[in-house]
């Protein structure tokens, strides 16, 4: 093999022979470890491909032969597939073409190796590493390890035999979910007993001694005690399997994302199985996808979206030293409406401390209540919390309608109603009972933390922690730091965003901040058009070429109109050149309208005229306005300092409005597209990052 990955962190295949109880001759152990802890998992580059064929060289020449071979990983990990680092090295077609084959080569030795093969799941098993796996005859797996396929949500296939072997595995079906759709769904991961049930591996065993009864339960097969049976795999729904997957790539896409179609067109042409022929001309297509993919500007942005989320969410820019964090015993919440309930429950599942709600009147506080005590029971019907942890973390949940309740808290988080001076008066009122050292916080959207800290004796422990609805799955934290905050009080905000495992960017205190900001500037550009007489269904169609998760109106129905609205006000107050307040978002409001739609594609009657105007746009210019506007926007943010560097600003977009993973973050899209330059004259990025090298 010719290609090589520049520093590459080579994943090395130790073979061992072993004696088995039970087994008539030798079995050969490979193990994949690249060297390092369990922060680094392993992954196959040219140099691990390699040791891994080199291994099953010597197993082949290996006297006497062994009876079986089993394949197992380090500590944790078994392995997480191609080694992605070394994309940037692939700068050919012929390279690219030269990974995927060999790939292909060195893991179908396992499929053809002429005696039972075994693959020991003893962790965290993704991409090339599951298919790895998928390659062997038969599969143990921890209950602790993970499965997935990440390659679409990056912009890639599974393409070293994963569209061909999973199918022809556990069914089409089945596998649309975990190669398509829970790769469109933020990457979601398997857990290995799940996995099990789909039929992914054979047998779930606990880590504590996972190696030995994986070891155990192959002699059981080996000599014939135990029985794996696997039901036969039902063709006669694959074309029904395949039209629910390019529906989820369409609704998730909007069929703007190569990886996702290569993909479904991949799974499409498994149903041949994967005997003899039909397994080699499904692997050429895989190559095929796999050789022009790596080749593409999708990779390397959806890389660089990677990139960003696991390591500079991890160390966000510009937070201070950990170590002035203060410790967190108590938390006390100023609301008990649905933001914050959800803020209760967060707040008591991760830190596991006691949680106070306050309202105006018992009733809402006790709504507050149940509905943290609800989504606890979810999670224990779930088989998530034990029944003695259930009963715990209810016990710590509790209301009041005094914020004297607050006296010994050390975090106080308001979410109540977005005015100004009903926040400077709940702030007063807690001010008033809690220690100088309690931190307040604000969820507020679009209002100045500096302002709302203004009147009190101690503005210097005010933040905003800006979650993102709805609050348990959305990951983005934006942590704003006002005039006066200190890093003490800053410090303490960006440990509890990691206690809430939430991805912390720190922000200045600019008005809506950032994913408020941008949305905003989006969506007016779109309701702009719409009052010019551009059709609605044009509108909200103009931005499909982006691949975007929702159109703008779908977008508008999450969020609310009547949020939609304040932003939109605050947002005009601020910079009124750039920022209106469109005619029909109020009408919205005023009758209570949380779609501009009565039902699919059709707008409501109520809402009829709000595209009368005489200027009609295309799509194209639709498209066109909105993208230059969050260019303008993008830049001028950046001016003013609000974010650290525009590698902030992707992170907020990727992980606060569900911008896709492989279009980069929105400055990689703005700039492959001329988008950058054409507007603000230089591009966000410099070249080659998040793109092929010019």
């Amino acid at each position: 093999m010719t290609a090589v990955f520049e520093d590459e962190v080579v994943t090395t295949a130790h073979v061992r022979y072993l004696r088995v109880p039970g087994v008539a001759g030798e079995l050969a152990l490979i193990t994949l470890d690249n060297g390092h802890d369990h922060t680094r998992p392993s992954t196959f580059g040219p140099g691990g491909l390699a040791s891994l064929d080199a291994a099953l060289d010597e197993i082949a020449a290996h006297s006497p032969a062994p009876v079986a071979i089993a394949v197992t990983g380090k500590p944790f990990i078994f392995a997480v597939g191609a080694d992605l680092s070394g994309v940037p090295s692939i700068t050919s077609a012929a390279d690219a073409r030269e990974i995927a084959e060999t790939g292909h080569r060195v893991f179908r030795r396992l499929k053809d190796a002429g005696v039972p093969t075994f693959a020991f799941v003893n962790g965290a098993v993704m991409g090339g590493g599951l298919e790895v796996a998928l390659h062997c005859a038969y599969r143990t797996i921890a209950s602790t390890a993970v499965v997935a396929f990440p390659e679409v949500f990056l912009g890639l296939v599974p393409g070293w035999g994963g569209t061909q072997l999973l199918p022809n595995l556990i069914g089409v079906d089945p596998a649309v979910t975990v190669i398509v759709e829970n790769a469109l769904s933020q990457n979601k991961m398997t857990p290995g007993p799940k996995a099990a049930k789909l039929g992914i591996a054979d047998a779930v065993f606990e880590p504590a001694d996972f190696l030995e009864r994986s070891l155990e339960w192959a002699a059981g097969v080996l000599s014939g005690d135990v029985a794996v049976s696997r039901p036969e795999v039902d063709r006669s729904g694959w074309d029904d399997a395949i039209a629910r997957a390019r529906q989820i790539v369409q609704a998730r896409t909007r069929g703007a994302s190569p990886g996702a179609v290569r993909a479904v067109e991949l799974l499409d042409l498994a149903r041949d199985g994967v005997d003899g022929d039909a397994f080699t001309r499904g692997t050429a297509a895989e190559d095929d996808a796999l050789s022009e993919l790596l080749m593409s500007d999708e990779l390397r942005a959806g890389l660089y979206s990677f990139d960003l989320v696991n390591k500079r969410a991890k160390r966000p820019a510009g937070a201070p030293d950990k170590a002035l964090a203060r410790k967190i015993t108590k938390v006390g919440v100023v609301g008990a409406g649905l933001m914050a309930s959800q803020l209760g429950m967060l707040f008591v599942q991760r830190l596991e401390v006691p949680v106070v709600l306050t309202d105006i009147d018992q009733a809402r506080v006790d709504k507050g209540i149940a509905y943290v005590h609800g989504e606890l029971d979810k999670l224990a019907l779930r088989g998530r919390l034990s029944n003695d942890k259930l009963n715990r973390l209810k016990g710590l949940v509790s209301g009041a309608l005094d914020k004297a309740a607050f006296a010994d808290a050390d975090l106080v988080i308001e979410a109540v109603f977005e005015e100004m001076s009903v926040k400077q008066q709940v702030f007063a009122e807690v001010e008033a009972v809690v220690s100088p050292e309690c931190v307040l916080a604000t969820n507020t959207s679009a209002l100045s933390v500096t302002e709302m800290a203004s009147k009190l004796e101690h503005p210097e422990r005010v933040v905003g922690l800006h979650f993102f609805n709805p609050v348990a799955v959305l990951p983005l934290l934006e942590v704003v730091r006002a005039e006066l905050t200190d890093d003490a009080t800053l410090a303490t905000a960006f440990a509890v965003g990691r206690s809430l495992k939430k991805s912390c960017v720190l922000v200045a205190d600019a008005p809506a901040f950032v994913v408020n900001r941008l949305l905003t500037r989006f969506l007016g550009e779109i309701t702009s058009a719409v009052e010019q007489g551009t059709p609605v269904a044009v509108a909200d169609r103009a931005l499909d070429p982006l691949g975007l998760p929702m159109t703008p109106f779908e977008l508008l129905t999450l969020v609310g109109p009547p949020v939609a609205l304040h932003v939109a006000e605050r947002m005009h107050e601020a910079f009124p050149d750039r920022f209106a307040v469109g005619e029909g978002l109020k009408r919205m409001v005023e009758l209570g309208k949380a779609s501009v739609y009565s039902e699919p594609g059709v707008v409501d009657p109520d809402l009829a005229g709000i595209d009368s105007g005489d200027s009609p746009l295309t799509e194209e210019q639709v498209r066109a306005n909105a993208v230059n506007a969050l260019a303008q926007e993008i830049r001028l943010m950046l001016d003013e300092g609000v974010v650290q560097a525009v590698q902030d600003v992707d992170l907020c977009m990727l992980l606060g409005a569900g911008w896709p993973f492989w279009l980069g973050g929105i400055s990689a899209y703005l700039d492959r597209n001329g988008v950058s330059e054409a507007v603000t004259g230089e591009r966000f990025l410099p070249r080659g990052v998040a793109s092929l090298p010019a």
